[in-house]
């Protein structure tokens, strides 16, 4: 399965774990990675990520981001199209940032973008051209499938 994966989702560790959502996200989120180190999942990779990371104050989550670029099979470029899916997507009431990414996610032909951001979800929850969970709800489904 071919994911994209925001930077909230990146930075799911780095967020209060006293929050016992934020936790189980964060649990999920792991055992996710697991499955992209082993080539289980395809991770998505794109310029939207490397610019937003780029812009990242806190190098020790920078650093931590950075290093999953070498595990991406796919580096989608910034590109007219991408840019116009996501002035679309903007139209949908989307910031700009999260529009490109999902732009960039829609032009891989990613099978699911992973993200914990509660606007994102509910803005995409109903769109036919991407799967749009948070991480506990895509362990959910794909446990489901497996069984």
């Amino acid at each position: 399965m071919k994911l994209y994966l925001d930077l909230c989702w990146f930075n799911q560790p780095f967020d209060d774990q006293s929050q016992l959502l934020v936790r189980l996200q964060t649990e999920a989120k792991l055992a996710i990675q697991e499955s992209i180190r082993s080539r289980g999942h395809t991770l998505i990779w794109s310029a939207i990520l490397d610019l937003e990371n780029i812009e990242n104050p806190d190098s020790e989550r920078k650093d931590a981001i950075e290093q999953w670029r070498p595990f991406s099979d796919v580096d989608v470029a910034t590109s007219a199209t991408v840019e116009n899916l996501a002035t679309v997507l903007e139209g949908q009431g989307l910031k700009a940032m999260d529009a490109l990414h999902l732009a960039s996610a829609i032009e891989a032909g990613c099978d699911c973008f992973l993200t914990t951001d509660k606007q994102i979800l509910r803005k995409m929850k109903d769109d036919k051209r991407l799967k749009v969970l948070d991480p506990v709800e895509f362990i959910r489904e794909t446990e489901a499938v497996d069984e």
